[in-house]
């Protein structure tokens, strides 16, 4: 195995199922290949999602370092805040969750927010939405920083774990998560063309296309953009480049092998479109398979989309990998619901 030598704990339920979408195939008519779907959304931590597999070297990369609190950010609904609040309790660590935004009343906890609340979380407020200026996000990085100097202070040990617990850390989840797909796909004796999935953080992105080169898959990796921010292909090979350092294996990831496609005509991060809207219904109303409209419900409106302008042929096998955020469609239920 290609991570056995990194320090982890076990967080999540493994191996994830791997199943075909007939009915969704046939939805979406003749021309469309094969669909095979990965389901991270069953990895079992606090309802499941991509972040758990991350986590479960994140924090043992803490626990090993003698950390006794972890830090985090996100948006106010984060699918990785909720996780990593959720392997903390788990773990026995103290948990603080820097979010964008301004406090809410407990009233309007819901999703998300309610979740990081139960499992113990201290949330601090950086007092600017996500999305809202360019500077958001690196607001939230000067608030962690200031946060772990203040528990330092304290007493306290802090780690610090960045977005989506994207870096060479977190993506050694998704190197891992490539070998148990490779082994499922092996033992069913099928190949996969191509391996599609919504690319947010760059985290999950980098560590697939590491995994897939470094097992020599000869798959197409292609995300689509959650958020069209500029330099993010940058990002992502950034972060494969570092993880092939810590992995300690010869292998090269060149700009062509970050592939990127906007999806639903990538509006910006948590606005939903009609594009979002269909999707979730679509594989909801022929699979029976729950998405939500931020994240997975905006990356499989980009594979649809591709179906449908006859990018992919239909004798391709395309791998949907569900990465999760279930919790998150509930808030955001008067945006699915509209226009329906």
């Amino acid at each position: 195995m290609l991570t056995d030598h990194l320090p982890r704990v076990s967080l999540a339920f493994l191996p994830t199922p791997l199943e075909e979408m007939p009915r969704l195939r046939a939805a979406l008519g003749a021309a469309c290949p094969r669909l095979l779907i990965k389901r991270d959304d069953q990895t079992g931590l606090a309802t499941g999602g991509n972040k758990t597999r991350k986590l479960e070297f994140a924090i043992a990369d803490a626990l090993q370092q003698g950390a006794d609190t972890v830090i985090t950010a996100g948006a106010a609904q984060s699918n990785h805040c909720r996780q990593t609040a959720a392997a903390c309790a788990k773990m026995g660590l103290r948990c603080v969750l820097v979010l964008s935004g301004v406090a809410r009343l407990r009233a309007e906890y819901t999703g998300n927010l309610l979740l990081d609340d139960l499992f113990g979380a201290e949330i601090v407020w950086t007092g600017v939405e996500s999305g809202k200026t360019p500077t958001a996000g690196d607001l939230r990085v000067q608030v962690m920083a200031e946060t772990a100097g203040r528990l330092r202070t304290e007493g306290h040990h802090p780690y610090v774990i960045p977005v989506g617990a994207s870096n060479a850390v977190g993506a050694m989840g998704y190197v891992a998560a490539v070998e148990e797909l490779h082994q499922q796909l092996q033992e069913r004796g099928e190949q996969v063309d191509r391996i599609v999935f919504v690319s947010g953080s760059g985290g999950t992105h980098a560590g697939i296309l590491v995994g897939a080169r470094a097992l020599g898959m000869p798959v197409q990796v292609e995300g689509m953009m959650n958020d069209a921010s500029p330099g993010f292909a940058e990002r992502i090979r950034d972060i494969a480049y570092q993880t092939v350092l810590k992995l300690g294996v010869n292998l090269e990831i060149s700009a062509p092998d970050v592939v990127l496609h906007p999806a639903c005509g990538t509006h910006g991060y948590g606005v939903i479109t009609d594009a979002e809207r269909e999707a979730v219904r679509l594989i909801a109303r022929t699979e029976g398979i729950v998405t939500d409209p931020v994240y997975t419900g905006r990356g499989l409106g980009g594979l649809v989309e591709r179906v449908r302008a006859g990018i992919y042929r239909p004798d391709e096998t395309v791998l949907f990998w569900h990465t999760g955020g279930v919790t998150g469609l509930f808030p955001r239920a008067a945006d699915v619901m509209e226009g329906a």
